[in-house]
């Protein structure tokens, strides 16, 4: 059965999830972002790539860092962006969401990137186009419920591959809610994909979904005993907006046992990288001895998520 997010010759449609995409595609999406890293330190930040296409960032779930990042992308490849406030939209008024996608259709819209707080709403919409024969819209998956935040799980991707090279000599642990976390699913979808012999899941039993040893990962209970001998150590936010039921003691004691403080890191390898995808909580995940530490690759993170978006929506105009 053929991907629905690869058209009949393989080549990207949409950007729906990294799960089930393969590694060539994820390379050639890295590889494409590598000379847009450079185009920040031009005088002139602006590429022709997208000029007179028509970007609408459709966000019915808060959002600053990806929402700005992907603006800044849109725009530095000269495409036109509307950004929908929703709290004002239609769709407060009683307007179905399929129902904003056609009027933004007949607004020529060319690519929608849709953040949604329900898992599977940007596949929704890719249905929808297609039944109306509108093939040459794109949409990418900015992020819907628990299932996936593919552009987050590539930037991450990127900012291993700039700092360690090869994925295939790595071992990475995954920290944290992963239960909740979108990001965590791409993240570990990428990894498997691209050669990562060993990933690793470190949490409480309470924030681990069921079964997620079929993902390919190694199960750790022990934040000591999952972070010996790691290259990189990849944070998660804890997801508390998304919960219900006590899953959780008092955020001091979830940082006493789960937080990343220099004292936990040193028994990672001393080259071991640290990320987190943000917002973060200083002092519930991280410490910010280690998160304003040498070893941290935050704000990296942050600058290669403009490149790799505006090589993802490159690919899709092309």
């Amino acid at each position: 059965m053929r991907n629905p997010q690869l058209t009949k010759n393989g080549e990207l449609q949409h950007l729906l999830t990294l799960d089930g995409l393969p590694r060539e595609i994820l390379t050639a999406i890295l590889d494409t972002a590598e000379p847009f890293t450079e185009v920040a330190e031009r005088e002139v930040k602006k590429l022709p790539i997208l000029r007179g296409k028509s970007i609408f960032n459709l966000f019915f779930e808060n959002s600053t860092r990806t929402r700005t990042t992907f603006e800044i992308a849109a725009k530095r490849l000269s495409a036109d962006v509307v950004n929908l406030n929703v709290s004002t939209s239609s769709t407060s008024k009683g307007e179905s969401l399929l129902d904003t996608v056609d009027n933004l259709c007949a607004m020529q819209a060319d690519m929608f990137v849709v953040r949604h707080a329900a898992s599977g709403a940007p596949f929704l919409i890719t249905q929808h186009l297609a039944a109306n024969g509108r093939n040459d819209i794109h949409v990418i998956n900015a992020g819907d419920g628990r299932h996936a935040h593919p552009t987050q799980g590539l930037l991450d991707m990127y900012t291993i591959r700039h700092y360690k090279q090869d994925f295939t000599q790595l071992t990475v642990a995954v920290v944290g809610d992963v239960l909740h976390s979108r990001v965590a699913r791409s993240q570990i979808s990428a990894l498997t994909t691209l050669g990562v012999p060993e990933v690793r899941v470190i949490a409480p039993k309470t924030l681990l979904p069921a079964e997620v040893e079929k993902l390919g990962v190694r199960v750790f209970h022990d934040m000591r005993e999952g972070l010996r001998d790691v290259d990189v150590v990849m944070m998660l936010r804890l997801q508390n907006e998304r919960m219900s039921g006590a899953l959780l003691p008092t955020p001091q004691e979830f940082y006493k046992v789960w937080g990343l403080t220099a004292e936990k890191l040193a028994l990672a390898k001393s080259d071991a990288i640290v990320m987190h995808p943000g917002p973060m909580n200083r002092g519930v995940e991280i410490d910010s001895a280690v998160a304003d530490g040498a070893q941290a690759v935050i704000l990296p993170q942050v600058t290669f998520g403009i490149a790799v978006r505006m090589a993802v929506m490159s690919m899709l105009a092309a």
